[in-house]
């Protein structure tokens, strides 16, 4: 510098005036988390100093020191409402305030809660761009497009960023200072800063500050961001590793995969490709609609119902509800806390952040909840083996989806020996526009005429699993309680595998075989007239065509069966049709298949309160 010159003056864009540097965040978001963290290790501030209430310090310490388990911090609201109520907030390692305590602690900083609480704090609502943008742009361009169109000022917000500024001023003069500051605060308390403040009237202390440990299935409905994804942050501040591995969509990705695994162990349900294609498609519209670039978790769950039914949905959400370091018991008192609101002695208890959320969250509605053992094996303790039966509310919807087959097994066939011929004298059954419209060049109208199918159905098969893995080992034969109720044999997953309730046991079908009248049908998979099926499919076949005692047998399967099978068929003078599973609704196909077999007759009365 040469003489004489004037020394430069600050930059008014920068954040860094002198011995501050001023770091804006948007509450709870875990890209913010990151950023700060890396911030801090690079700078090394000796003071880190947070817009959080200095009353509420002492609780905030012990909760970070709890940490990765995460605490509510509870405490009563005493403003002027007639109304006794109380407000929490969590600490969670994903929010960058908890995360500047964190890595300041690492470092020996001191942590300064800069808020005195002179007067009640403004609720300004945010407006805050969807931080995964970070990801994209960085972070500086993410604050200055932020900073272009700021929220709007009020006296009220004056007067809290002036009580934070004077807080500041009065930080240790030679230390450098690290302001973690909400974004819609920021201008106010540069402008703060530029001159001395008076000290403010400020709280000393708050009465009636508890530290609770909220239970870990509350997080998914309090927490800022999903607890999967807090894990995962967790996991990479433990490690250091790529930041990538925290991609908010690679989670994304990761949590619907997790929750695929569930959701066939539990239901032997498949998601295929297509259906991960519509789920990511889906998830993205559901985000941009509510002018975000990354679904949150109402979203996902959403996409997943509408996609692969409620019970994938319950699943994505129990899996991203969970949060391996949270413990159900602890040394501080555990409660369960509702997104919306609770009562508790009398008193009216809301959820409400710290600091203004960016958006709600809520919990997915519509979900049936699912009952839960309250102790590892109770359900599988009340197994007897003495008998098994079915649920009748199922066996209804099966005995009338078979009805529709039988139905459909014969329009078929019907269809197949249809004649069309050019219209003369009569219309017979009625104008067949294909072929009209198809020789329209002839200006002729052509006419169809079924001819009427003589015979009945007699037996029905569906195939959904050819099983050349022996996936589906459990076989059984049951026979109908009534008239109406088909004899039936089947193969399944064993269903004592995956219990749902008290000696209720939850299993999917391979197949099965459906017969009537009731009462005739031996055990099939033990008769030595079937030895010559290759499989468990054709075994039920031979069955069909045995125990029908009408012309035709429906067969329902992926592919037709062996020609061997219409020659044994016709030497009993019975027909197949077959129908390509692919043909039938998969909402439907779905209903039909799982089946719930319960250890004895007096589970039906309980049944109805544990099956989903």
């Amino acid at each position: 510098m040469s003489a004489g010159t004037a020394p430069p003056l600050p930059d008014a864009g920068s954040l860094r005036r002198g011995r501050f540097i001023y770091f804006p965040v948007a509450p709870g978001r875990m890209e913010f988390a990151l950023e700060v963290r890396q911030a801090i290790l690079r700078e090394r501030p000796q003071t880190v100093a947070l817009e959080l209430p200095a009353t509420l310090q002492p609780a905030w310490m012990r909760a970070v020191a709890r940490l990765p388990a995460m605490s509510l911090i509870f405490y009563p609201d005493d403003s002027k409402n007639e109304n006794s109520e109380a407000v929490y907030v969590l600490v969670e390692p994903a929010d960058p305030f908890t995360e500047a305590i964190r890595t300041g602690l690492e470092i020996g900083a001191e942590i300064v809660f800069a808020d005195p609480e002179a007067a009640e704090r403004p609720h300004v609502k945010d407006a805050y761009p969807d931080p995964y943008a970070i990801r994209h742009i960085g972070l500086d361009r993410y604050v200055e497009a932020y900073r272009v169109y700021p929220q709007p000022r009020s006296a009220e917000l004056a007067r809290h960023a002036a009580g934070i500024a004077w807080k500041l001023q009065g930080a240790d003069p030679s230390a450098n200072v690290f302001v973690v500051v909400s974004l819609n605060l920021l201008d106010p308390l540069l402008d703060a800063m530029e001159e001395p403040q008076a000290q403010p009237l400020a709280r000393t202390r708050r009465d009636g500050i508890e530290l609770l440990n909220p239970h870990p299935e509350s997080l998914a409905e309090i927490a800022a961001e999903y607890p999967q994804l807090e894990w995962r942050y967790e996991q990479f501040r433990e490690s250091m590793q790529d930041a990538g591995s925290i991609d908010r969509r690679h989670a994304q990705l990761a949590m619907f995969r997790g929750a695929e695994k569930d959701h066939e162990a539990n239901s032997g349900e498949r998601i295929v490709h297509w259906q991960r294609r519509l789920l990511a498609r889906y998830s993205r519209n559901l985000a941009l609609a509510g002018n975000e670039l990354s679904a949150s978790l109402f979203d996902m769950t959403v996409a997943a119902r509408g996609i692969a039914g409620d019970n994938y949905a319950w699943e994505v959400w129990e899996f991203a509800g969970r949060y391996p370091p949270q413990p159900q018991e602890s040394d501080l008192p555990t409660v369960r806390i509702s997104g919306e609101a609770m009562w508790r002695d009398t008193r009216k208890i809301r959820l409400r952040r710290r600091l203004p959320g960016s958006k709600r969250r809520l919990r997915p509605y519509g979900l049936k909840a699912r009952k839960k053992e309250q102790i590892p094996g109770e359900w599988a303790s009340q197994l007897n083996g003495t008998s098994i039966c079915s649920y009748p509310p199922e066996d209804l919807v099966v005995e009338d989806y078979g009805r529709y087959l039988k139905k459909k097994g014969k329009s078929l066939l019907s269809e197949e020996r249809v004649r069309v011929e050019p219209f003369t004298t009569s219309i017979l059954d009625g104008i067949d526009m294909r072929e009209t419209i198809r020789k329209w060049y002839e200006r002729r109208i052509y006419v169809r005429q079924f001819q009427k199918i003589h015979g009945e159905v007699g037996s029905v098969v569906v195939i959904f699993d050819e099983d050349r893995d022996n996936r589906y080992r459990y076989t059984t034969t049951w026979l109908g309680e009534n008239q109406n109720e088909s004899d039936m044999a089947y193969y399944s997953t064993f269903p004592f595998d995956n219990l749902v309730g008290p000696g209720i046991g939850r299993a999917e079908y391979g197949g099965f075989l459906m017969s009537l009248p009731p009462r005739r049908m031996y055990d099939v998979w033990q008769d030595p007239e079937y030895e010559l099926a290759e499989s468990k499919s054709e075994r039920l076949l031979l069955a069909a065509i045995d125990y029908s005692i009408y012309q035709y047998v429906v067969y329902v399967a992926a592919k037709p069966p062996r020609s061997i099978f219409k020659t044994i068929a016709a030497r009993s003078g019975r027909t197949i049709i077959y129908i390509p599973i692919g043909q039938l609704s998969p909402v439907s196909v779905k209903k039909i298949r799982v089946v719930h077999v319960l250890d004895g007759y007096d589970k039906r009365e309980i049944a109805k309160d544990y099956l989903w």
